[in-house]
């Protein structure tokens, strides 16, 4: 997987890959597109950067222009929504083992599912983020942070039911909403905000940790990270 490919590009200078390509900082949202590719084994490359990239990585903007991670490449399409490319990938490459059809039963939970990963879930750990950590000392909040933890907690109510009875969210297996979903509890683990999990949310969070494909991928991009490696921090420059 390099990290210092050499792109071909279309009429307008825009990027054209040969293959899905994923560029993205360790830890982000665009573990979720990653995770999902290492599960579907299909051919890729990904280009790991130095978070935030808005800051760090030269002419990004120029090719994302909201500077945001993930940002996604296959051929010609181009896309940014982390669970939006997770849905791109099982049904534009058909991967039958992590999708449901949309003739099963639980289609719509698995839409609902896949899609409250990031409106639900993860919207207030980015405040929690924010007022706690990414904004200049003289702008945190602790108050916001505690508010929007206890939200994040709140929220939580639904897939705590669900989990008290299934293994995984829908269909009795692993899919791309548990991947989804999964990311958004890894997120909350790293922001110290697994006090506020069940031991139904815990084990399933367990069990999502001990793939082989999460393991891999949440490694990729290790070494630019400034939460593992606080000297490369930026974000305040």
């Amino acid at each position: 997987m390099p990290t210092d490919l050499v792109f071909e590009k279309d009429s307008e200078g825009k990027i054209i890959t040969t293959k899905p390509t994923l560029w993205h900082c360790h830890g982000s949202r665009s573990l979720r597109p990653l995770w999902a590719l290492e599960e579907m084994g299909i051919d890729y490359d990904v280009v790991s950067m130095q978070f935030p990239p808005r800051i760090n990585e030269p002419n990004y903007k120029e090719m994302n222009v909201l500077g945001t991670v993930p940002y996604f490449i296959d051929g010609q399409q181009r896309m940014s929504e982390s669970t939006g490319i997770c849905h791109y990938l099982v049904e534009r490459y058909n991967h039958a083992a992590l999708k449901i059809d949309i003739d099963d039963a639980e289609y719509a939970d698995y839409l609902n599912w896949l899609y409250m990963s990031d409106a639900t879930l993860l919207f207030p750990q980015t405040l929690v983020l924010r007022y706690s950590l990414f904004e200049p000392a003289e702008r945190q909040s602790p108050q916001v942070a505690e508010d929007y933890k206890n939200w994040f907690w709140a929220r939580l109510k639904r897939l705590d039911q669900h989990l008290a009875r299934h293994t995984y969210l829908c269909g009795n297996r692993f899919t791309m909403a548990d991947i989804a979903v999964g990311y958004a509890l890894y997120l909350g683990v790293t922001n110290g905000l697994e006090s506020g999990y069940s031991e139904s949310i815990k084990g399933y969070l367990a069990r999502l940790m001990d793939r082989k494909a999460f393991k891999k991928s949440a490694a990729v991009g290790e070494k630019l990270s400034p939460f593992v490696h606080p000297e490369l921090w930026t974000m305040r420059k």
